[in-house]
């Protein structure tokens, strides 16, 4: 992990040197492994004085606490915005025009809520958004496209869960939130729970190609193949020109 962490906070620096010198890194932090070990790296990469995180609780968020532990650990700037207001009020404009909301637009909502705060917040701070999502939950499509699928550059993009776990241990961070039972703190439920096996499974199969069982082997592989697209580039129709 001492290698990745010097080959991840280079790639870093070198992104920032392309496509944004001297600009912020713009983090959104739920307090969780993923967006904390992302601060931490573009802290150790930019500078501390770079990095920008951006708490957005919807409400009361129960675990809020530990956001707020992940800015005063790393020493970084912060905003804290609540959406709540916010999802309260397209929800109300979404009924008002005679749509039924349904359960998959409710939990969607709010991440997607999040990624224009952060963008707000980026453009208003001469920012590029980190993207936060690891390998394994790309895999699977377990992100919300445009919400916390989005952003401009993905330093995890290509770890898996235990990797980033294991990369917020090299990089020092509190055990506590690099343990931490994933969640997306909308439904209610862990990741775990919510996708019907564990994380270390998932990795295995990502890393190996090995699933000792059957129907969790071709779970994975139906939601990978089902959810590909949302990492995909937008197709186009390529139109070659008038003759």
């Amino acid at each position: 992990m001492s290698k990745v962490r010097e080959d991840v906070i280079r790639w870093i620096r070198d992104w920032f040197e392309t496509n944004g010198k001297g600009c912020n890194a713009v983090i959104g932090l739920s307090g969780g492994k993923d967006s904390t070990v992302v601060a931490a790296l573009c802290a150790e990469a930019l500078g501390k004085e770079r990095v920008i995180g951006v708490l957005m609780p919807n409400g009361i968020q129960p675990d809020i606490e530990d956001s707020r532990e992940v800015v005063k650990f790393l020493g970084i700037k912060y905003y804290e915005i609540n959406i709540q207001r916010a999802v309260e009020g397209l929800s109300a404009e979404l009924k008002k025009a005679g749509i039924e909301i349904s359960e998959q637009t409710r939990i969607n909502l709010p991440p997607r809520i999040r990624m224009s705060t952060l963008y707000a917040v980026s453009q208003s701070n001469n920012g590029r958004v980190a993207n936060t999502c690891n390998l394994s939950e790309d895999w699977i499509g377990y992100s919300t496209r445009y919400g916390d699928a989005a952003g401009d550059f993905a330093p995890l993009g290509n770890l898996t869960v235990q990797e980033v776990r294991k990369l917020g241990a090299e990089l020092g961070l509190p055990a506590h939130l690099v343990q931490k039972t994933p969640s997306d703190g909308l439904c209610g439920k862990s990741d775990e729970d919510k996708i019907g096996f564990t994380y270390e499974v998932l990795d295995k199969y990502i890393r190996t190609g090995v699933c000792k069982d059957a129907q969790t082997k071709e779970k994975i592989d139906r939601m990978y193949k089902m959810n590909r697209f949302k990492l995909e580039p937008i197709p186009y129709f390529k139109y070659e020109g008038e003759e």
